[in-house]
């Protein structure tokens, strides 16, 4: 999601834990004697930089240089890839997934989105049905593109760009509500072109009002009933899915990320609940008065939605205690606490429900990505909390992974076995460049005794992971985003995309700089300013003894994201070309058959230069860095600051390379492909989503017209869409 519309820039973690940075120092002091530091002169905090925007691995191919031309930065409307590829639209916000679903329009006036693609294509996972030419797509659906001008709600989906104000028509809502969760479509390709199939029997919808079984220790739990599921073992939905990932077993996952902001809660709600749930509604971001992203909830005053009202279908959207029951079953107070968790689908029958994994934990979910199976090992499952100073989190399966989990009769029922029971863990960095990962459970003193909130039992504990890793003392991170795990070695990287707070001198709410971000600099934007670490960075940890259910693990930084013209030993860090540099990694895959790294980016801050882009990196391992030694000078008494931190690698115009460059203000996310490596889908969101004008009827005036632009569609209104990258030589992409 893009910078005008990130709910992840919330900061609700006001726990004393340590900052991954500050491990970070302790750490490289202690190694500072074994390795040679740079140290680089910055002058001041204001830099004056005018900074810009599992399956078998081919080790072979792997080893091999990327083989294709860099993609140069690029402004214009349209998706670039190299030389010698070619990339077409598959799939777009409003194709219908039906034969008597009409066309769209893409002039605002289309209905019935239940069945067609939703918006905002996010994270995708690719599922075959015919060896590389025919499969499924499982693509998740974000979002919605509002105005620029913050007002209107999903500008681009209605006639006159939407209604603002305290009420909304439920024929809007309906619309917006239908466009978010996932779109299972059928693909194929006919000699060397993809289509989607429109009238294909695999083809369906999960919307935030399709039934969603919880499963797992929550289920039936107190903190789950309300008023549609007073027996709380059921919720309503799927909604604001980011990052996904792909079992073992065949099964789809899709995580719940920013589901706080569609929910409000009445300005006198605290005094009405009286009770623990005020603490950790806040530590979710969710306060009194605050406002829904969208006002659907208001849509229930609308005169013409007396059947859906019968349902509560808009009313949920307001969590706030206005029942008089004690454990909520008469309203929609305990609705946000079925939301926030990594949900299990089976592609292949659209008759199974989906379920609701809450022993993976609730929070906002970016993807989940697999340990590499060894036959009577447990599987782990790895996981990143996406806000700004949260967690990095693993599951372990109390089960262990035998050769007939491959193929199961039911890939739920596998799902059963192996994320419902196990243990949720959450990452600490000490200072010897090592860490620990601690069990969050109930039976933990530090849980158990917790001063900061007063926990029940274990589904009190999942219900609210955040507050049990501040209990344990978890290390606080910088948004971390999308994880994959390197299919050769099972190293697990993370992006952290980036912290515009990181200050040499922090005022309140801002955090110090220092080693494990230790940038700050002045990042311009036409007339607009910004300070902070804005590029971000790729971390990287391996497991002791390469186990799942290690409970010690190593760690450095693989990629800072830095303009190529940034200064190589205070900003630019990994020394990043014009070929190379990149801001604000968020999407983030390993390619199982050709060992490449997939970085994606979702950027503000670079993008005065380029639009959001994806990169091919030939990554090393852990440890194959050195350190490097910072000097800032603060402004305030002009004394020096000395930081540290810890490089990999320095990549190569062989190891590291830009691939594609997307449309004008889109981001680049969501990436899959077919098992011989020859085709990769990739998923191009919300383009033109900072367009401003109120005149929706005057082209002209967008910002972005893709893929109209690229003759795909109606209509010139800008899409979120999928594409189809292949060689043209029809060999594996990278190579």
């Amino acid at each position: 999601m893009s910078a005008s519309n990130h709910f992840n820039d919330e900061n609700s973690n006001t726990s004393n834990n340590p900052t991954f940075d500050a491990i970070l120092q302790a750490r490289l002091d202690r190694r500072g004697v074994l390795r040679t530091g740079i140290v680089s002169m910055v002058g001041s905090t204001t830099l004056g930089i005018a900074a810009c925007g599992g399956g078998s691995s081919n080790a072979a191919a792997a080893n091999v240089p990327l083989g294709f031309t860099a993609v140069s930065k690029s402004l214009a409307d349209k998706v670039t890839v190299p030389a010698g590829y070619s990339a077409e639209v598959v799939i777009a916000l409003g194709d219908p997934l039906t034969a008597s679903t009409p066309d769209y329009k893409n002039d605002g006036t289309d209905t019935n989105f239940a069945n067609r693609s939703g918006d905002h294509h996010d994270g995708m996972e690719w599922f075959g049905l015919d060896g590389n030419e025919r499969g499924l797509l499982a693509i998740n659906h974000e979002a919605t593109t509002d105005s620029g001008t913050g007002n209107a709600p999903s500008y681009f989906l209605h006639a006159n760009g939407g209604t603002t104000g305290m009420v909304r028509p439920a024929s809007e809502v309906d619309k917006e509500i239908d466009i978010h969760g996932v779109s299972v479509v059928e693909v194929k390709k006919s000699g060397r072109k993809w289509s989607y199939v429109k009238d294909s029997p695999f083809n369906y919808r999960v919307t935030p009002v399709t039934e969603v079984t919880l499963s797992g220790p929550v289920a039936g739990n107190a903190l789950v009933k309300t008023k549609y599921a007073v027996e709380g073992r059921k919720t309503r939905g799927t909604i604001n899915n980011c990052g996904t990932g792909r079992t073992p077993w065949g099964s789809f996952l899709t995580g719940e990320e920013n589901w706080v902001g569609y929910f409000a809660r009445n300005s006198t709600d605290d005094a009405a609940r009286a009770d623990k749930s005020v603490t950790a509604l806040k530590r979710y971001g969710s306060n009194q008065g605050a406002k829904s992203r969208h006002g659907w909830e208001t849509a229930v005053t609308d005169a013409a939605v007396i059947a859906a009202t019968a349902t509560d279908k808009y009313a949920r959207f307001n969590a706030s205690k206005t029942g008089s029951s004690t454990d909520g079953s008469d309203d929609y107070r305990n609705e946000l606490n079925g939301q926030g968790y990594i949900v299990e689908m089976d592609v292949y029958n659209k008759s199974v429900t989906p379920k609701k994994r809450t022993a993976l934990g609730r929070f906002a979910h970016e993807s989940a990505v697999f340990s590499i199976p060894q036959i009577g090992k447990p599987l782990a499952v790895y996981m990143g909390d996406d806000a700004r100073g949260e967690y990095i989190y693993k599951f372990v399966s109390a089960a262990n992974w035998t050769e007939s989990d491959k193929n199961p009769v039911s890939r739920i029922t596998t799902g059963d076995k192996f994320l419902d029971a196990g243990k949720l863990l959450v990452a600490k960095f000490d200072s010897t460049g090592a860490g620990t990962w601690v069990e969050l459970s109930i039976s933990n003193p530090l849980i158990s005794g917790y001063s900061g909130y007063a926990f029940t039992d274990q589904a009190d504990v999942l219900v609210n992971a955040r507050l049990a890793a501040d209990a344990v003392g978890a290390t606080k991170m910088d948004r971390p985003e999308w994880c994959t795990v390197n299919p050769s070695n099972g190293e697990v990287y993370y992006t952290l995309t980036n912290n515009s707070k990181r200050k040499l001198e922090p005022a309140s709410g801002e955090w110090a700089v220092d080693s494990g971000n230790p940038r700050t600099y002045s990042d311009t934007k036409g007339n607009t300013t910004s300070k902070g670490n804005v590029n971000g960075h790729i971390l990287r940890l391996k497991e002791a003894a390469n186990a799942a259910d290690a409970t010690r693990f190593t760690w450095d930084i693989y990629l800072f994201g830095a303009q190529s013209d940034a200064a190589a030993g205070s900003i630019n860090l990994s020394n990043l070309t014009s070929d190379q540099d990149f801001s604000s990694p968020d999407g983030l895959a390993f390619s199982p058959a050709t060992g490449i790294l997939w970085i994606q980016t979702d950027d503000g801050a670079y993008t005065d230069v380029s639009n959001c882009m994806m990169l091919a990196a030939l990554p090393g391992q852990v440890g194959d860095g050195s350190k490097k030694t910072l000097e800032y000078t603060k402004e305030s008494d002009k004394t020096k600051v000395m930081v540290d931190t810890y490089v990999g690698k320095i990549p190569t115009s062989s190891t590291l390379k830009r691939f594609l460059v997307g449309a004008v203000d889109c981001e680049i996310t969501g990436i899959t492909e077919t098992p011989d490596g020859k085709t990769l889908f990739v998923n191009i969101q919300h383009p033109g989503e900072n367009t401003l004008t109120t005149d929706i009827a005057n082209p002209s005036k967008y910002t972005s017209q893709w893929p109209s632009n690229a003759g795909y569609g109606a209509g010139k209104r800008p899409r979120s869409a999928t594409i189809a990258i292949t060689k043209n030589d029809d060999g594996k992409i990278g190579y």
